[in-house]
């Protein structure tokens, strides 16, 4: 009979899950994709191409809710409807009752941590990329509709009017940052194109006249080209330029021998930098301007390593965020014995809610910071596992 009655639990978690998981994985992916639509004005060919990409990034946030939802029906109205009353007077343990929840949840939690690598090292580089490739189609959209355009990229055009891809008086001002402020490019017509080359927005005027502050002011008779840096997102970067959250997991191990590597070249070229200041009688050299730049190299060197070696942690205790939810919403569901399903999930959802994403949130931070070890992202789960275990204490009295 256990093995029956694990089969048929598991089923019905099965069955609520899938269902479940559907679901809210099409509402995150309409708002996903909706929010990308009317921030960045995105195309039809866009957000279809989209879609792929936002697949992962939806379901690494809809597998701990859907797990959490799905044993809290199943257990909820197993308990009000006195199943759980009739399988303890038949002999069997109340925690027998528990078992496909736990065999469910150690099976999911892996394929979440899957699906989270997925969804940072592949999922969001393509949505950069599609987002890149459609620049162009969103900026003439824009530029129709409302004569004006702002980039994410540093830049933003304003036009006069906009005759099919001409665009009449454009006016492009470049938010480099720079001592001398903004560059401003003005021309009588202009037309935009993207070089994926070179990964830069060309942009074609006639008679064009360019100003940066104070700097310099020139005119450009003729028709020229002028390029627009985008973001890198249309190629792949080297590996020691990615931040540690893109990297897939089969590269941070060896990213992290290099890193650490990189660090103690720093840390000799400080060494030698200070001896030759020292043996030259020239001190003063030792905080100038080449010890300040490896300093802060060094800095930063060591900073990247933290977080490497915090990345992995933090992917899995997100994955298995599933079996800690599992394992406090399954007893406790027992225990609240309802049959609503919005009642009883309510009632596991929100203290979990509540008592792990703040805990998470912290140990994060401070393992990234190097205040505590890279497994302090796992103080979420902890306190979930012993609120579970003194649940599951309750049932086995149940």
């Amino acid at each position: 009979m256990p093995t029956r009655l694990t089969r048929y639990i598991l089923i019905e978690i099965l069955k609520i899950f899938f269902v479940s998981l559907i679901a809210l994985t099409m509402l995150i992916l309409l708002i996903g994709v909706g929010r990308e639509l009317v921030r960045r004005g995105l195309g039809f060919v866009a957000v279809v191409q989209l879609l792929p990409f936002v697949l992962p990034i939806s379901l690494q946030f809809a597998f701990p809710a859907t797990a959490l939802f799905s044993v809290c029906c199943v257990y909820g109205r197993m308990a009000a409807d006195g199943e759980v009353a009739t399988v303890k007077a038949s002999g069997i343990s109340p925690l027998k009752l528990l078992q496909p929840a736990i065999i469910f949840a150690a099976l999911l939690s892996p394929a979440a941590v899957y699906v989270s690598d997925l969804a940072v090292s592949w999922g969001r580089p393509g949505v950069n990329r599609v987002v890149m490739l459609s620049i162009v189609d969103i900026a003439y959209r824009v530029l129709h509709s409302e004569r004006s355009y702002t980039s994410e990229q540093g830049f933003s055009i304003s036009v006069r009017d906009v005759e099919g891809r001409r665009l009449i008086r454009p006016r492009v001002t470049v938010h480099n940052g720079g001592k001398h402020g903004p560059m401003i490019l003005t021309a009588t017509e202009g037309e935009l194109r993207l070089d994926e080359e070179s990964e830069s927005l060309v942009l074609k005027v006639v008679d064009s006249q360019f100003q940066g502050g104070t700097a310099f002011q020139s005119l450009v008779p003729g028709e020229t080209e002028f390029k627009i840096p985008l973001s890198g997102a249309l190629s792949d970067k080297d590996v020691s330029q990615q931040s540690p959250s893109e990297l897939p997991l089969n590269l941070i191990s060896g990213e992290r021998i290099r890193q650490d590597t990189r660090s103690h070249e720093t840390v000799g070229k400080m060494a030698a930098h200070t001896g030759f200041a020292i043996l030259g009688s020239r001190t003063e050299e030792i905080a100038g301007v080449t010890g300040q730049n490896l300093k802060q190299t060094l800095a930063s060197s060591k900073k990247r390593l933290i977080r490497l070696h915090t990345e992995p942690w933090r992917r899995w205790a997100w994955g298995f965020s599933c079996f800690f939810f599992v394992l406090v919403g399954a007893p406790l569901a027992m225990i609240a014995k309802t049959s609503d399903y919005w009642t009883t999930f309510g009632m596991c959802f929100l203290p979990t809610l509540i008592v792990y994403y703040p805990l998470f949130i912290v140990g994060l931070e401070q393992a990234k910071d190097g205040t505590v070890p890279p497994y302090g992202v796992w103080l979420g789960n902890g306190i979930l596992a012993m609120i579970g275990m003194i649940l599951i204490g309750r049932v086995r009295r149940y």
